[in-house]
Formats: C-alpha cells, structure tokens, sequence
C-alpha cells in the first residue's frame, strides 16, 4: 500500500468512534506475527510481544540509514478465537488460541528489512519462535468499535456487538476477534486505555 494511501486509510482503521459501531473495509496489509495458545499465563504471550518488538524496532534504524525515511513504530495487535466458540465468549483463556501481530506497511519497508530485523533481534534475545513471520492478512468488510477502559471489562462490549449489532445489521461473524492496542499499558492507567475492538463479519444470507 503506496504510503499516502495508507497514512489515510489508517486514521479510519485505527481511530474509530467509541459511542457506536461502524462498518470499515479493512484492505490486505502485512504483518509481522507470533502464534500460540492459553492465555492463563502470559509467559508465552509476554515473550511474543517481546520478539515482536525486538524486530521491529531495528527496522527505525534501517530504514533511516538505507532510505532517509521515517518508520513510526505501529502498535500491538492480536487475533483472538478458541476451538469451540463458547470457549471465546465465555473468556475461557486456557483454551484460546493467539496471534500477535504489527503492522509492517507501507510498501517500502521490504523483507529483507524484516530479516534484518529478525537478525538483530536474534543477537539479543537467542533463537527466535518457529513461528516468527511476515505475513498478509486479509479482513475485509468489518465491524469496530474504540472500547476505553481496562480490557479485562471488554466483554459486555464484545457481548453487544454479537449479540446487539450483527443481527440488527443482518451480519454474522467471517474471522478472528481482533484487538488493536493503542496505548501502553505501562504508562496509561487502566480507565484509560484504547483498545480498537475489530470483527470481521459477513451477511447473514450468504
């Protein structure tokens, strides 16, 4: 995606309203990701996000010393769904299955910027996780939300979008829950936190 383009498109992805629902048409983007499974324990989560960071940040470097631009560090994200889909509603999360994720666009950054990256990482933090990789995803027509508070509350939020605003705009469900954090846990207090609270969804008649 040409970076005009996206620099536009993203201030509609990434700042949704946070009193109502609104339909996007999220267009096939990279990403750089990290699989797993459970949530109970962070452990694996927390390292994940490690990596995911530890990659990217590098990538600043590069791209200033290789091409005089500027790379803003994009925020987190995550894909969330479990097996069975009382699992996900319920907030089983020794169930869950993750994917962590940043944003790895616009279209100069290439992957061998990536690899680079990956490389740098690897000297601090030792053998990567298998499944540490640039990848597209493609979610299309999707439902939104910007949720502000702490995010172990989303639930009736995530509850009203199912169960509320899907079948009144005839929609059901194409894809993973999905999650855009924007801002930093460590230094915005818990009431405050931005979380872009995404499903993909499709017309219930097919």
């Amino acid at each position: 995606m040409k970076e005009a383009e996206l620099r536009a498109r993203l201030m509609e992805l990434y700042r949704p309203p946070a009193t109502e629902f609104v339909l996007v048409d999220v267009p096939k983007m990279r990403y750089v990701m990290i699989d797993g499974h459970g949530a109970a324990d962070r452990t694996a989560l927390d390292q994940a996000v490690k990596w995911l960071f530890a990659a990217i940040y590098p990538v600043k470097r590069i791209a200033r010393e290789r091409m005089g631009k500027n790379f803003v560090e994009p925020p987190l994200e995550a894909l969330w769904w479990a097996d069975e889909p009382q699992d996900f509603v319920c907030g089983n999360r020794e169930k869950m299955n993750w994917r962590m994720m940043i944003i790895f666009e616009p279209d100069w950054l290439t992957p061998t910027m990536f690899e680079d990256g990956v490389a740098a990482a690897t000297e601090r933090l030792g053998t990567p996780p298998a499944s540490l990789r640039l990848d597209s995803y493609d979610e299309g027509l999707s439902a939104q939300i910007m949720y502000v508070g702490p995010n172990e509350a989303e639930a009736a939020t995530i509850t009203r979008l199912h169960e509320e605003f899907l079948p009144a705009n005839q929609l059901v469900p194409n894809g993973y829950h999905h999650e855009i954090y924007l801002t930093d846990p460590n230094r915005v207090a818990r009431e405050k936190r931005k979380t872009v609270l995404r499903q993909p969804v499709r017309s219930a008649h097919g």
